[in-house]
């Protein structure tokens, strides 16, 4: 018989002032082995030459498409506006971020495992995460498990194989399901809750979501191999997402909403209630470290939007018992007072939108 041709794959790639490792990360797609791909490259307004580069690209293999932004959307936006360019004739789509690059077999190797099995959604891998390799924790050889106990042990804190989007590879029929844009509220309606393409623009580390409600109705696949490589942000990026400690209100925010989904009774009610606890240690420590008011409104709006609004006693509580570690208080608040001394912020609006999108979307340090 005839080898059967490789299904298409539509490689997706957003990019707002990329230049400095964009090139890497195309050279990365054209060296895989595997050959049957589109590549979308969206340029989202970039000031810098990364327009340009992916333009050389382009010229160079008809695989590569470029579109060009008419007006700069925020990322998550930008994100879903480049998630519709894919192929209809596409079975699978790899994003992949433009400061980070694959590995030559990681089209190959993990269209071979969603191939083999169809009840697969979702293929992960190893990752190098800098200097060192991650997502690991599946024992050798899983290379299919049940989507929702991934989902189980992802909340219980037993395992962590999603990474960022540049660490899997979706079924495109997932992503073509996703509802289409719609118009903004109007006046007097809220967004909260409303869903405008793939990736959740109203909620936070909107591609782990993305995850846990494919993985309800199909499997998880992995291949025990380094097949991606994910680069840390900047350092003005970097501790920007740490003032604000995104992380931890995302665990808990995901635990509130898909606890009850994957978890049993007992087990959701247990690690809940730990989860919150352990919260409010941190919110107390943040206290003395003199946190500005955009960081309060950020995490009493997330408790908001989960069902379990800020208790000020439970802050106090926490604040009080912090406050009996008198020498790690004290050396909290001479830290948090010289960090004001030396000056605010000076990120451009542009700047502070890809941060906060970060802070939503951020998951690959988990």
């Amino acid at each position: 018989m005839p080898p059967q041709p490789q299904p298409l794959v539509s490689i997706v790639t957003p990019v707002y002032n990329g230049e400095k490792y964009l090139a890497e990360c195309i050279e990365s797609i054209l060296a895989q082995t595997y050959e049957n791909w589109e590549y979308v490259l969206v340029n989202n307004c970039s000031t810098d030459r990364s327009l340009e580069i992916m333009r050389r690209y382009a010229e160079q293999d008809a695989r590569i498409r470029v579109h060009d932004n008419d007006e700069f959307l925020n990322q998550m936006q930008n994100w879903n506006h480049a998630m519709r360019q894919i192929s209809p004739q596409s079975k699978y789509c790899k994003v992949v971020h433009a400061d980070d690059w694959l590995f030559p077999p990681c089209i190959s190797r993990m269209v071979e495992v969603a191939e083999a099995h169809p009840s697969v959604g979702i293929v992960g891998s190893y990752r190098l995460d800098e200097t060192e390799v991650n997502l690991d924790g599946l024992p050798y050889p899983s290379t299919v498990v049940p989507g929702r106990e991934i989902c189980r042990l992802t909340l219980l804190g037993k395992l962590y194989v999603f990474g960022s989007p540049t660490s899997l590879l979706i079924r495109s029929d997932f992503i073509r399901d996703a509802p289409p844009p719609q118009s903004p509220p109007q006046a007097g309606e809220s967004a909260q809750g409303q869903r405008s393409g793939f990736y959740d623009e109203s909620i936070i580390q909107a591609d782990k979501k993305v995850c846990f409600e494919i993985l309800q109705r199909s499997d998880f696949g992995f291949v025990h191999q380094v097949l991606t490589y994910t680069r840390r942000h900047n350092e003005s990026m970097t501790s920007l997402i740490h003032r604000f400690n995104s992380r931890m209100l995302g665990r808990l925010t995901y635990l509130a909403k898909y606890g009850p989904v994957f978890l049993t009774e007992e087990e959701h009610k247990r690690h809940l209630r730990q989860s919150i606890t352990h919260y409010y240690r941190f919110l107390g420590r943040s206290v003395f470290e003199l946190r500005e008011k955009a960081f309060w409104n950020y995490h009493k709006d997330g408790l908001d939007k989960i069902g379990h609004p800020l208790s000020w006693a439970r802050l106090f509580k926490a604040s009080f018992l912090e406050m009996l570690n008198l020498k790690d208080t004290i050396g909290r608040v001479r830290q948090a007072i010289k960090r004001k001394r030396q000056g605010g912020s000076s990120e451009s609006p542009k700047e502070w939108d890809a941060v906060l999108s970060e802070i939503y979307t951020d998951a690959s340090g988990d």
